[in-house]
């Protein structure tokens, strides 16, 4: 596997065709990408001391935990699972274990588990007719703009029949659901999300596949054949020059050696300014930096400014922070037949003062508790509620967890998690968030606006800059999957640029059977 850092150079100046900013997914498929097609004069500039991204794993106890992606979702058509079963990272023949959900309320008193399969089938009928404005011809009621408030409509109808006592249990179940899948889309409130666009996402066949050896194990294949020292880790990026009008388009250097010494900076169009002093001089840039970098920095980032329809393209886009809690015991206490533990909290009967105060209420996002091994349990968060916990001290928040597990168990006994681990997504500098979602009011255009390269005046065939990352993907934004397809995207869109004579055929394809990738991998130019 290739090294996540490379021998720092004693020059302040590296002169390269190629600059990838990132070395995430998108990034490392790009470098992959280039490595495929015969381009070795690229480097790849990582703000962290590691590569990944977004993708990471740490031992906790005798476990290996994930901090960020967690399952590649489906099968069919999906590069990474390809990828994972080339590399023998999945267990065709393992025998999934039981999954048992048990949902309880405040009060400790569990819901029927027909009532739980009644609900749940009956929103996952809604979500889908939320799903189908994307390419039905008909309306949603006017007013209605976003997924909740459609689902609210949908849940109000379906219950007003029933008695207070038994549309109460029914009403915290779709809301149990509606903060699940706020953890799914990456959003604080599907109130949030628009309702148009819901469908715009492509899901996969398959369900979802975990990895035994955890999805991290996926960087060591995906970051194999990259040399050493096209990685630089520890490189903050400062400033983005990408068009330097004073430049050559440097195409006379395409047959050069690496080793050649370069003319002078002036004569390279891109250049990338890191915190630590480096300067890097190059041809084309593939950025790759997540959304929730670019609405933080985009608008001090570039020289020149990107253009005003990327920046507003940027803003409307929803980046959410999605959060793990990971708590781990000295000893089993749940029973052995239940994996998870659906908490029914009745926020519908809080003070609307009290709702609004994070400080008494962030724990209630938390939707469920579910069993990783015996002795260590994993909670899912949030939106606001996930950023104000970011905050706190992780024995804060472990007594915070301990309190909500003796309430919904009705268990005084309980214990004290001997330790606990949270993630910090959106307080992380390099990432600011956990993936992307279409906000009401965005769309897949703006997706399409982020992705348009960058071009040096008004010269269509003079590229500087292409993007690439899981915000980048207009059916696949939010996974692992778009994020790898996006990378191979922008380097192609390089490869293809180039002026000098082209190949006949520009292979793409990776260590895969499927068909599709691999068709999509060929320029037919």
């Amino acid at each position: 596997m290739a090294e996540s850092s490379t021998r720092d150079s004693d020059d302040d100046q590296i002169y390269s065709k190629i600059i990838i900013i990132g070395a995430g997914m998108a990034g490392l498929a790009a470098a992959n990408h280039f490595l495929k097609n015969g381009e070795t004069d690229f480097v790849l500039l990582e703000a962290r001391g590691r590569i990944g991204g977004r993708i990471v794993a740490i031992e906790m106890g005798n476990e290996k935990i994930e901090l960020g992606a967690n399952w590649i979702h489906g099968v069919l058509g999906n590069p990474i699972f390809e990828l994972a079963m080339a590399n023998g990272l999945i267990d065709i023949i393992s025998v999934p274990k039981p999954h048992k959900v048990v949902a309880a309320m405040e009060d400790g008193k569990q819901v029927p588990f027909q009532v739980l399969q009644e609900i749940y089938e009956a929103y996952v009928c809604f979500l889908r007719r939320c799903e189908e404005y994307f390419l039905s011809a008909y309306s949603p009621p006017e007013g209605v703009d976003s997924v909740g408030a459609h689902i609210a409509l949908e849940a109000h109808l379906y219950l007003s029949s029933l008695p207070p006592e038994e549309r109460r249990r029914r009403e915290l179940l779709f809301d149990c659901l509606l903060k699940r899948e706020t953890c799914i889309t990456g959003c604080d409130t599907m109130d949030e999300v628009d309702l148009l666009e819901m469908g715009s996402y492509a899901e996969l066949q398959g369900g979802n596949i975990s990895l035994p050896q955890g999805y991290s194990a996926i960087l060591e294949p995906v970051a194999r054949h990259i040399p050493k020292n096209c990685i630089r880790t520890r490189h903050i990026v400062s400033c983005i020059r990408w068009d330097n009008a004073d430049a050559t388009d440097g195409t006379d250097s395409d047959d050069s050696d690496r080793t050649v010494i370069r003319s002078t900076a002036k004569d390279w169009p891109v250049e990338v300014c890191c915190e630590n002093g480096k300067k890097f001089f190059a041809e084309k840039i593939v950025c790759t930096l997540p959304l929730g970098v670019l609405k933080e920095k985009a608008r001090e980032l570039f020289k020149p400014p990107l253009p005003t329809s990327k920046l507003d393209a940027i803003d409307r886009l929803l980046f959410g922070t999605v959060d793990k809690i990971f708590l781990e015991y000295e000893r089993p206490f749940l029973n052995p037949g239940i994996s998870e533990i659906m908490l029914l909290w009745d926020d519908r009967s809080l003070p609307e003062a009290e709702k609004e105060d994070l400080s008494k209420t962030w724990f209630r996002k938390i939707y469920s508790f579910s069993k990783v091994s015996d002795t260590l349990l994993l909670g899912w968060i949030s939106g606001n509620a996930a950023e104000y916990m970011e905050r706190l001290s992780t024995k804060e928040v472990a007594e915070a967890c301990t309190s909500i597990l003796r309430r919904f168990l009705n268990d005084p006994f309980v214990p004290v998690p001997k330790s606990c681990v949270t993630t910090s997504w959106h307080s992380q500098p390099f990432s600011r968030g956990s993936y992307t979602a279409i906000a009401v009011g965005a769309g897949q255009m703006d997706i399409e606006t982020i992705v348009e390269p960058l071009h040096s005046g008004d010269d269509a065939t003079n590229l500087r800059v292409t993007f690439a990352g899981e915000h980048t993907h207009s059916s696949f934004y939010s996974t692992v999957h778009g994020a790898y397809l996006t990378g191979r995207r922008a380097a192609q869109t390089i490869l293809d640029s180039r002026k000098k004579k082209k190949q006949p055929l520009s292979l793409s394809c990776e260590e895969t059977s499927d068909l599709s990738s691999w068709i999509q991998g060929i320029s037919l130019d």
